[in-house]
């Protein structure tokens, strides 16, 4: 597998890798469209998939045979005697987060832990393994911090490789506690689905979101519980992670070719083409005009 990146209006599918025989492949459907992608994966990996939002399908055998991966939950598959080729389809809204180690290392990561994972153990070694089970609380704030991710491109690396391990330690935690956040008011599943609802609202209304006491009164959460815990899940404040996304989507909407500038600027809520101007070079060091041109440079 290459690592590599795509992002086309509203599609975005992102692999990175994070060791040798080690990679993180993001998938993100914002569109109103099903939308397919495809990896080769040999016998000689494992997957990992958690669908942090919407529903997945994975197609196997030319598409007569499919699993279906519903939000919040995960799955794992390993066989070694037989290719697992990724062929998946993300429906609407959807976002999905997959690992895939190849089996040697993931030896080398549990080898004085092998006989506690059934799939690791010497008599199943030559056997295929299938699972499925929900994403626990603990777990659902490392995806959304890698789907969101809000840091320097230069550290991205460093930061995927920790949020992989981390993800993988909550996969195969035994302690029975894999639900205890590192936050108090993180440690159940209801105030992370407010949290994800506050976010749902800000974007689904991103021309004019509602103010901060608004919205926690909305979802239910004190200010002071949602402001702590959108920056615990999503790494930003609300109003930084906002200005991102609204950022990111107009950037979408101009590579579509399909709206001007001024358009553009009006549907992530700006009343005025020279606020939106100075808003998108902040951004992205370019005047919209700019980045137009750039996808279109003359011969």
């Amino acid at each position: 597998m290459k690592t590599k990146e795509e992002n086309i209006a509203g599609r975005f599918v992102d692999e990175t890798k994070i060791e040798d025989g080690f990679y993180i492949l993001k998938f993100q459907n914002d569109t109103q469209d099903p939308q397919f992608s495809s990896r080769a994966i040999d016998s000689s990996y494992i997957q990992f998939h958690f669908s942090v939002k919407g529903r997945s399908k994975f197609l196997y055998n030319n598409g007569s045979y499919s699993v279906p991966l519903e939000e919040d939950r995960s799955l794992l598959l390993y066989n070694p005697k037989q290719d697992l080729p990724l062929n998946v389809e993300l429906k609407l809204a959807s976002w999905l987060i997959s690992l895939v180690v190849s089996i040697e290392k993931f030896h080398s990561l549990f080898s004085q832990e092998a006989k506690y994972i059934p799939f690791l153990s010497l008599e199943s070694k030559d056997k295929k393994y299938y699972q499925d089970g929900n994403i626990s609380p603990s777990m659902a704030i490392v995806l959304n911090q890698l789907m969101n991710f809000n840091l320097m491109p230069t550290i991205k690396s460093l930061y995927f490789k920790a949020k992989a391990y981390e993800l993988l330690s909550l996969q195969f935690n035994r302690t029975g506690d894999a639900d205890v956040e590192q936050c108090p008011f993180l440690s159940d599943e209801e105030n992370i689905l407010k949290i994800r609802k506050a976010k749902d609202i800000v974007i689904n209304r991103m021309a004019e979101p509602p103010g901060l006491q608004e919205l926690s009164e909305e979802i239910g959460l004190s200010l002071k519980k949602l402001k702590e815990g959108f920056k615990q899940i999503y790494g930003d404040s609300v109003y930084s992670f906002l200005f991102d996304y609204k950022m990111e989507y107009a950037r979408q909407l101009l590579d579509s070719g399909e709206y001007n500038v001024n358009e553009v600027g009006l549907k992530v809520g700006y009343s005025t083409s020279s606020h939106f101007i100075a808003s998108f070079r902040k951004k992205f060091g370019t005047t919209p005009k700019k980045y137009i041109m750039s996808l279109h440079p003359t011969t």
